[in-house]
């Protein structure tokens, strides 16, 4: 469902401030190392949304409504760096990170001599805008991919990710698509799991864990990105719905201009004090050329 809204406050994932030209996807034909697969759903009425006290109205949670989807196959993993290094390879692709020159980091990643001086957004100073910051670079220059290749990418745009995704003869999600396979079958739960964060102690996602934006313990195992398949997978199979990297989704955030797409499932900079958009019905949005260190994607396909 679009939302009226306009796109929230960048808290989550600041926008650019450049709009480049968008180019051709290309052409099917790519065959990623993909390792978990996709899977299969039967699609049907779903409750989509929520109006839940600790959420967020203006970001076009809610109302509850019923929603119908037909049969889809949706990836049960967001695209790895060794999956998006493939698609690089075989067709040369240049993401709008690296024609821009730079991308989002969050500072607590940098080196001091790349965060003094970096250009910050001035709501959110906890982002810089790192030069040469790009999907195989992720904090910056010389940072590499070096133990990351099963962790999702990031810094892609929603152009990179359409573009990956028709390379795979894939497409990305429809924001019903996302939400219905996130919830694995449970009706109106909070988590992908059920409604308790961490049931028994058990943690199931990769979100802050501390005190934002200053100290993240890494209590449930990780600093920054998990492995694409860290964590226990939802009734239907998909890994890491909550937290861990924010996911584009096919849909605009509005009928009106701008346009904005939106993300969906939170990421690892998430925490309850500030942004608590790892619940499985809430949602935001980025300008389609923007990139930043804790946004990547999954992507769908028609069944059959």
């Amino acid at each position: 469902m679009e939302s009226t809204q306009p796109p929230p406050s960048a808290c989550c994932a600041p926008s650019a401030p450049a709009h480049l030209p968008v180019r051709p996807l290309p052409a099917p034909g790519g065959t990623a190392p993909e390792r978990t697969g996709m899977v299969a759903l039967p699609g049907g009425e779903f409750l989509m949304g929520a109006e839940d006290a600790d959420g967020f109205p203006s970001d076009g949670e809610g109302p509850v409504r019923t929603v119908r989807v037909a049969p889809f196959r949706i990836d049960a993993c967001a695209v790895s760096n060794d999956e998006y290094a493939a698609f690089v390879a075989d067709t040369g692709h240049v993401t709008d990170a690296e024609r821009l020159g730079w991308s989002y980091v969050f500072a607590g990643f940098l080196p001091a001599a790349l965060r003094r001086g970096a250009p910050r957004p001035p709501e959110t100073p906890w982002w810089c805008a790192v030069a040469g910051a790009a999907w195989n670079e992720p904090a910056g220059p010389g940072s590499g991919l070096d133990g990351l290749g099963r962790h999702p990418v990031v810094h892609v745009s929603w152009y990179d990710a359409a573009a990956y995704a028709s390379w795979a003869d894939k497409r990305l999600p429809t924001e019903a698509e996302w939400e219905y396979a996130a919830r694995g079958g449970l009706e109106q739960a909070r988590y992908p799991w059920g409604d308790e964060l961490d049931p028994d102690g058990e943690y199931r996602c990769n979100i802050w864990r501390g005190t934002f934006p200053t100290r993240n313990t890494a209590a449930d195992g990780y600093r920054g990105t998990a492995p694409v398949d860290a964590f226990a997978p939802n009734g239907y199979g998909l890994y890491n719905t909550s937290g861990n990297v924010w996911e584009w989704c096919a849909d605009p955030w509005s009928d009106g201009p701008g346009g904005a797409r939106v993300i969906r499932g939170g990421s690892h900079l998430c925490h309850a004090s500030y942004c608590n958009r790892y619940r499985v019905a809430a949602r935001t949005a980025n300008t389609p050329d923007s990139s930043t260190g804790h946004t990547g994607f999954r992507c769908a396909r028609d069944a059959g």
